[in-house]
């Protein structure tokens, strides 16, 4: 039995061993890299600019184009400007696109300088991101296109309230007139009409696409998060991951309303055609030049336009935040089915998505999502403290029996097989379940999950404060124990030849892992010690070792964990104190004042 302890444990041991080499190679270090990537994403050059496109049909670009600033892409064509309380940018009248957004209320970093967020660019810069919409006919020459140059009929600026109308002829007898609005949050509509003047009838059918030239650094590179294409069509929802877009290409399906898009971490933008429309949508990769392009689009049913006669075709435009409410609200308003899983739940929504809701209940309460956390844990010790205190219950009375059983193992070390049984008898004397113990690890385990993937993927989480010096609860502790936690006027990072190290994920110890670190350890010491000295050493150890697993994770998480570990040893130090049993408190308590009654319950 004794063999097979140690054997176990041993196992048990390279395991974690190589599960933590291997979350260093594959997880921390190419997230570092990509983190830093992304820093130097604006001084990055690249070779990336289209030339005019047919409506429907992909672009190509132009051989030899030396990309430009983004203000020089912007300047290149008249623009309407767009101003809401959440929207800042411009509409092209080349082409009618929606090619130049920043998100006013959410910036690139906490700090209060920072620029908005960037969500679209126009084309000719790198990484263009734009949406366009128009018509596509066979053998119809004369149709709006990417270099067609619309007039401003009706407006000047966009705004809620104040929509934008555009309108362009080809010389053949058919006039194309947009209508654009916009809302206060992130929600476009594009109205096109187009009346036929000519003397015969012609077929046109409606198309809108999305389009990313290229893709920045970092993006879709988060394994737990879904980055790229994405849409709800035909009845289900439709992910394909960059990765795989660029190596398979997208499917193509058909489907009755829905919507369409590209999605980032936390920022979406989606094509919403008319519910009761038939549409044909897919999701396309081409190469122009060195430059990939990524598109989302859809083309509606065809429509016989007669002689003297006008159709009419909205298609609405989500481009923004992926704010829940928000999403919800639209779903409503607009019949669109589950807009809100462009919000990557995962697999086991069924967990995130209530304890989502759960930390949004409490963030109404209290106005701030970290004291929201600490409520959450409380629920979750409410919820599971039966099952917790029955275990706890276990493990007191192990520790309390604990010279019986190691007596019991010196007098049968020769007989396994019986050191067994009058084990086992004992604890059934003692009413104890050894198996109990681990219950509260196993019930916290989904718990942790759903806590990791909601403080990912939520933008509500996104640059949340607590207090001091927590700013993002989404984000790693900004502080390292490497300049003693920011009271030494350095960047850990930029010391020569073991910065890169020293700021790496695994060495990014800041206050709250520490803090982490003592409270499993203080919760740890609190079980009964393993028979085996090899294991009691590994259990000693399992503290340390998961200091340095937690330290890169985002600091909510951290809060929950450490508070959790907390009420732990409060609900363990009132069930030892109750069954007289030397704790690691009391005999804290004991050394500090001299008292060693104290270290006794």
């Amino acid at each position: 039995m004794q063999e097979n302890n140690n054997r176990n444990t041993i196992i048990f041991v390279v395991s974690a061993v190589l599960i933590l080499i291997a979350y260093q190679i594959f997880v921390l270090e190419p997230s570092s890299k990509r983190r830093n990537a992304e820093m130097a994403r604006q001084k990055a050059a690249a070779v990336e600019v289209q030339a005019a496109q047919k409506p429907g049909a992909l672009p190509t670009a132009a051989p030899g184009t030396v990309v430009v600033s983004r203000q020089e892409a912007a300047a290149a064509s008249a623009r309407a400007p767009i101003a809401t309380p959440a929207l800042a940018g411009s509409v092209s009248l080349r082409g009618a696109r929606i090619d130049d957004l920043y998100l006013k209320n959410y910036r690139e970093t906490v700090k209060k300088t920072s620029p908005p967020v960037e969500l679209l660019r126009p084309e000719g810069a790198q990484h263009a991101f734009f949406a366009e919409f128009g018509w596509t006919g066979a053998n119809l020459p004369g149709l709006p296109n990417a270099e067609t140059l619309w007039q401003v009929v009706e407006g000047s600026t966009l705004a809620p309230g104040q929509p934008l109308t555009l309108r362009t002829a080809n010389g053949q007898g058919l006039t194309f007139t947009r209508k654009i609005e916009v809302d206060d949050r992130f929600m476009f509509t594009v109205t096109d009409t187009v009346a036929n003047t000519g003397a015969g009838s012609v077929t046109l059918a409606p198309y809108a696409s999305v389009q990313r030239q290229g893709i920045p650094a970092g993006l879709g590179k988060i394994q737990i998060v879904h980055e790229g294409a994405i849409g709800w069509l035909d009845g289900e929802l439709r992910q394909v991951k960059y990765a795989k877009w660029l190596k398979e290409g997208g499917p193509s399906l058909a489907s009755t309303g829905g919507w369409t898009g590209i999605t980032d971490k936390y920022w979406l933008t989606a094509l919403i055609p008319d519910q009761k429309e038939r549409i044909q949508s897919q999701y396309r990769v081409t190469k122009a030049g060195v430059t990939d392009i990524y598109e989302a689009n859809y083309v509606g049913q065809p429509h016989v336009i007669p002689a003297g006669r006008q159709i009419t075709q909205t298609t609405h435009l989500f481009a923004g935040a992926k704010t829940v409410p928000v999403l919800k609200d639209y779903e409503t308003k607009l019949g669109v089915p589950h807009l809100d899983m462009a919000v990557d739940w995962g697999n086991f929504w069924f967990i995130t998505r209530p304890m989502f809701k759960l930390l949004e209940f409490f963030f109404h309460l209290v106005g701030n999502f970290g004291i929201a956390i600490l409520l959450l844990t409380v629920t979750v010790k409410l919820i599971f403290f039966p099952l917790a205190n029955k275990s706890y219950e276990s493990l007191t009375k192990m520790k309390k029996v604990q010279p019986q059983v190691e007596e019991l193992r010196k007098r049968l070390k020769d007989d396994p097989a019986k050191q067994q049984q009058e084990l086992m008898a004992l604890y059934q004397k003692e009413k104890i379940n050894p198996l109990t113990g681990c219950l509260p690890m196993l019930v916290q385990i989904p718990v942790f999950y759903g806590l990791y993937k909601v403080l990912t993927v939520t933008i509500e989480m996104r640059h949340a404060p607590f207090f001091g010096w927590i700013q993002d609860l989404s984000a790693r502790d900004p502080l390292t124990i490497w300049n003693l936690f920011g009271l030494l006027p350095y960047d850990p990072a930029t010391v020569p030849v073991i910065g890169s190290f020293l700021n790496s994920d695994l060495l990014h110890l800041g206050p709250l892992a520490l803090l982490y670190g003592v409270t499993m350890y203080l919760s740890t010491a609190m079980n009964p010690p393993q028979a085996d000295p090899v294991q009691q050493k590994i259990f000693q150890f399992m503290p340390i070792m998961f200091t340095f697993i937690m330290a890169p994770f985002a600091v909510g998480l951290l809060i929950y964990w450490a508070w959790s570990n907390v009420l732990t040893i409060m609900q363990q130090y009132v069930i030892m104190r109750r069954f007289k049993v030397d704790n690691p408190i009391d005999q804290i308590i004991a050394k500090l004042t001299g008292n060693k009654s104290k270290a006794v319950g």
